[in-house]
């Protein structure tokens, strides 16, 4: 498949492996009608912004915290900052885009930041970024400003990056009810307090991304049924309770990626009726418990690369029938079960890329329908040790049937038998 393809946009994630970008479709946070001169959107994501308005006690029914400058009115006569499209946004609905892992996880900082040199005004690196637009107050603060110990009653959107905080200030949330989304990404935080999140229930946006968490403290998320995103990537954590997701009735996008764990508990998932996308990649997982995709969840995408999967289970898939994206590259699987996809009659992409795949069972491929019924976005199957014997001759069938789909051709060849050892999979299937 050319560069024009869709995994042509969504692949390679890290130099010299084999692995699709994660991504979400988009699900608004927040959505709110723009008057004119709002922007929808800086040079990353944000929410629908006013142009800036400062701070008063008369505004905010309160005097403004130490800690925090608010942004200047925007000279008379100056037009807002453009667009990264270079389109102006005027009396039109505007929304705040999703979190999305693969965006920059200091969105929020570089915002304020673009909107403050827009309008000519130095930054004081001694103070947190302060943004009013007609949702809230949204807050960045990155070192080496100063943590406020309290925070606008209008808070909805705060960021505390790169502190390196082994724990959080004490009564960081309180007073702030309103909160909708909290990023205390790229920090040292080895432990939570189970109380972290009570004073804001309407959280719906968590990321912990790069910190040292080990653990969560039982009961963290009991008064957070309206978060629908969660973001534990890049700590610590080697195992989870079974109770861990309690209480997170909304959540839609959970990602565990780039932590420690080997085992999974069965139930985990057994709470999250509305979880859509879950990342387990980069794990030590060398197996799923039975029954572990069970329940009511209906995934849409589900990540497993680069863990240490040795074989693909008949049941582990199959409860999951809206499933579209299957990420199963840079394990060790050497097995798949003939049943391992049947069901999976919506699959739109399947990666099985740098595994030990020798061979594949009869009737595997059939399960997963014809060209025109799913896999539009492809498949890949290539460093794979396939030996192009009798027992492919399924497999060689439906490659010819779909190789329009087919992912990285070059690199998916027979390690074995000698007589077409080298040659590519499509080459032997097409000579037969």
């Amino acid at each position: 498949m050319g560069a024009h393809s869709p995994k042509a946009g969504i692949r390679k994630e890290k130099p010299g492996r084999s692995r699709a970008k994660k991504w979400a479709d988009p699900a608004p946070l927040l959505s709110t009608p723009c008057q004119e001169g709002i922007l929808q959107s800086l040079p990353l994501p944000s929410p629908c912004l006013a142009q800036v308005q400062p701070l008063t006690g008369t505004e905010c029914g309160q005097g403004f915290p130490p800690g925090l400058v608010p942004l200047p009115p925007a000279q008379a006569g100056r037009r807002p900052p453009r667009q990264a499209k270079g389109t102006w946004m005027g009396g039109k609905e505007a929304t705040m885009s999703s979190w999305s892992r693969e965006r920059n996880q200091r969105t929020m900082f570089l915002l304020l930041l673009s909107v403050a040199s827009a309008q000519g005004v130095p930054p004081d690196p001694t103070a947190c970024l302060v943004f009013q637009s007609v949702n809230g107050t949204s807050i960045a603060c990155k070192p080496p400003a100063e943590v406020p110990r309290r925070l606008p009653a209008d808070t909805i959107h705060l960021a505390v990056e790169f502190f390196n905080f082994t724990r959080l200030p004490a009564g960081l949330l309180r007073g702030a009810p309103r909160l909708q989304e909290l990023h205390l990404s790229s920090n040292r935080l080895h432990n939570l307090s189970a109380e972290l999140l009570q004073p804001v229930p309407g959280l719906k946006v968590l990321d912990l991304t790069r910190n040292a968490l080990s653990r969560l403290p039982p009961g963290l998320f009991r008064a957070s049924a309206a978060l629908h995103t969660l973001v534990l990537k890049e700590n610590q954590l080697r195992a989870l309770d079974a109770s861990g997701l309690h209480g997170l009735t909304a959540l839609r996008h959970l990602d565990l990626s780039g932590n420690q764990l080997r085992t999974l508990p069965a139930g985990l998932l057994a709470n999250v009726p509305n979880l859509r996308v879950l990342d387990l990649s980069d794990n030590q997982l060398e197996a799923l418990p039975s029954g572990f995709l069970r329940g009511p969840l209906c995934l849409e995408r589900l990540h497993l690369e680069g863990n240490r999967l040795r074989a693909l289970a008949e049941d582990l898939l199959a409860p999951q029938a809206d499933l579209r994206y299957l990420f199963l590259s840079d394990n060790k699987l050497a097995k798949v079960a003939p049943d391992a996809f049947r069901g999976l009659r919506r699959l739109d992409m399947l990666d099985l890329s740098n595994n030990s795949l020798t061979s594949v069972p009869k009737g595997l491929w059939a399960s997963l329908g014809r060209p025109t019924q799913n896999l539009q976005y492809g498949f890949d199957l290539s460093r794979n040790p396939w030996v192009c014997d009798g027992h492919l001759h399924d497999l060689f069938r439906w490659l010819v049937d779909n190789k329009e789909k087919m992912f990285f051709q070059n690199d998916t060849r027979c390690a074995g038998p000698e007589a077409f050892k080298g040659q590519t999979l499509l080459e032997v299937a097409e000579s037969r």
